[in-house]
């Protein structure tokens, strides 16, 4: 069979579907990777050399994962929500991932004492890349069940826990490890950020396209 015929047999029968979100789990597996190390490092499990130099394997690796994702794109004539939908959802776990590059880079670099602070944002931060991965894993046959998933990340406490981490800094003295820790829980609160921007893409879609 001619290579446009199969593309086109696979976008018509729905397995085009089934290959993006995979590609998009793959990216999501990445990041989830990013979090589990930069978690390894919080508690102390890691050094942060080590963490550093793994983090630019595993950003090296969605980098990849993201590629072959808009390469699938430009062939495929269907996909399971609006391709820009879907662009955005990818680029911005690709951004999840570098903020979580930022912090185990910038923990490296200012070496502040205690990392304490950090593991209830982290632990909010692996729930929600669960629940978004679910939602995607859900998007072909399931989009409505996967919109409820992408809701779902965005619920999971981040910014809460964000807010409680600087407030007890804040009660702290001012010193450079407090303003070093602060600077690292900015990194977390930007990964949130743009987790729930993925999250609000795949659930926009699915009112687009399905509602």
């Amino acid at each position: 069979m001619p290579a446009r015929l199969s593309h086109l047999f696979r976008d018509l029968s729905g397995r085009n579907d089934q290959v993006l979100a995979a590609l998009i789990l793959d990216q999501l597996s990445a990041a989830a990777d990013g979090v589990g190390l930069a978690t390894a490092l919080a508690r102390g499990e890691l050094p942060p050399g080590v963490a550093r130099s793994r983090i630019g394997e595993i950003e090296h690796e969605g980098d990849t994962r993201r590629g072959l994702l808009v390469a699938q794109l430009r062939r495929s004539v269907s996909s399971p929500i609006d391709r820009e939908d879907l662009f955005r959802l990818s680029r911005s776990v690709d951004d999840v991932l570098d903020a979580v590059r930022d912090f185990i880079r910038e923990a490296d670099l200012f070496a502040p004492r205690g990392q304490g602070a950090y593991q209830p944002v982290l632990d909010a931060l692996a729930r929600g890349v669960g629940e978004l991965g679910e939602a995607v894993r859900l998007l072909p046959r399931a989009p409505r069940e996967a919109a409820e998933h992408a809701l779902r990340a965005k619920k999971q406490g981040l910014r809460t826990q964000y807010q409680y981490a600087v407030s007890a800094l804040l009660d702290l003295p001012l010193t450079a490890d407090t303003v070093k820790a602060t600077l690292l829980l900015c990194r977390l609160d930007t990964a949130g950020v743009h987790l729930a921007t993925a999250a609000d893409a795949l659930a926009d879609g699915v009112v687009k396209r399905f509602q």
